[in-house]
């Protein structure tokens, strides 16, 4: 079913709905972003050092700002905005969505290199014109080579084919956002896309995976659907089997007693690698009370705290929606305002559509915001 179909059955209430998820992914994403980068890079030793004996419990200033969020959060906005743009191409015959996310990830990669906004690019759009977005937050290697060129990867000449971090797995939850679109097309766009930084099986996969676990979260599923759905779908690719078995052992491990750092490292948080950081976040977010406590397991352990709490923080968010985020995290969230505005134009984008791109007044700013070119 393609977006326009979609659009055409939706009520107010699954339109309102589906804006509440798409606040809470992203919204979600970022939070559990800046609260694990207040423990990255640290054993869950020196955090308890730091924080006490339960480890962090409530964000801390990373960067030396309160509330600031990684390259993750930043190449996930980047994500949506080449998403919004492949919708409004697509009125002028120009449908080929991996190519305008990648163009999204260039202007991204665009920020890394420039102190700020160039007023001079035109086909910017209003994204890019945002000043807090070049900050240079820890990016992956990966994804500094990967955007170095305007040369697009395909899945037989990926770009960085040894790299299997999770640099790509956690900028692809906004694929999971395209609710209209079917759970094969999603992985594949998802998959394409991380090819673009991360060329090795289970990096690629991972963030397929993801992505298709995102989609059945916004379409209403449990998450134990949603992540057997993934299942079905890897299945059918190669090189899915350590995707795969990360997968199983997460859901495993629900079953195993009370959670704890414990387990969150038994799914290999230490290890940094695309497969395992997914795993932690499918375990914290199927085994959390709520928000706040799945997304504390999510960054106390050894590994790489800020990727598991952006990824969990997704999952959690897309599930329950915007409000069941904690009000005082999101108060000091660093470009807050800018991820609502973008989360909605999404929301709007795909149940609005063609409707917003029609030769009037109206659609002009549309258009500004979102060019065509």
């Amino acid at each position: 079913m393609t977006t326009a179909a979609a659009t055409a059955v939706w009520g107010r209430a699954e339109q309102q709905d589906f804006r509440a998820r798409v606040r809470g992914c992203l919204l979600g994403g970022a939070v559990g972003d800046a609260f694990g980068a207040g423990a990255a890079g640290h054993t869950l030793d020196e955090i308890r050092a730091a924080h006490g004996a339960q480890g962090l419990m409530e964000p801390v200033p990373a960067y030396g700002l309160p509330g600031a969020v990684t390259a993750a959060t930043q190449l996930t906005l980047f994500t949506v905005d080449g998403l919004i743009r492949a919708q409004v191409r697509r009125d002028i015959g120009a449908w080929h969505p991996p190519t305008d996310v990648h163009r999204a990830h260039l202007r991204w990669a665009a920020t890394q290199r420039d102190w700020g906004p160039d007023e001079r690019r035109k086909d910017g759009g209003w994204l890019a014109r945002q000043e807090w977005l070049y900050a240079r937050r820890d990016p992956s290697r990966a994804c500094l080579a990967g955007f170095g060129d305007d040369v697009l990867g395909t899945l037989d000449r990926p770009k960085n084919p040894e790299a299997r971090d999770a640099g790509a797995v956690v900028r692809s939850a906004p694929f999971g956002l395209l609710v209209g679109w079917e759970p094969d097309l999603v992985c594949q766009l998802a998959v394409e896309c991380a090819a673009q930084t991360h060329g090795h099986p289970a990096a690629y996969l991972s963030a397929g995976a993801f992505a298709l676990i995102v989609h059945g979260l916004a379409r209403g599923d449990t998450v134990d659907g949603a992540v057997q759905r993934a299942l079905a779908q890897l299945a059918r690719r190669p090189g899915h089997q350590p995707v795969t078995d990360a997968l199983q052992q997460a859901l495993g491990a629900v079953r195993q007693g009370i959670p704890g750092p414990g387990r969150v490292d038994a799914l290999g948080a230490g290890e940094d690698l695309a497969e395992r950081a997914l795993a932690v976040a499918v375990y914290c977010t199927l085994v959390g009370e709520d928000i706040r406590h799945g997304l504390r397991l999510s960054v106390n352990h050894d590994g790489p705290s800020a990727v598991t709490g952006a990824l969990t923080g997704a999952l959690l968010g897309a599930l329950h929606g915007e409000t069941a985020l904690p009000p005082a995290w999101l108060a000091q969230l660093e470009g807050r305002a800018t991820i609502l505005e973008l989360a909605d134009d999404f929301a709007m984008e795909m149940t609005q559509g063609a409707a917003l791109h029609t030769p009037a007044e109206s659609s002009q700013a549309w258009l500004t915001r979102y060019p065509r070119d």
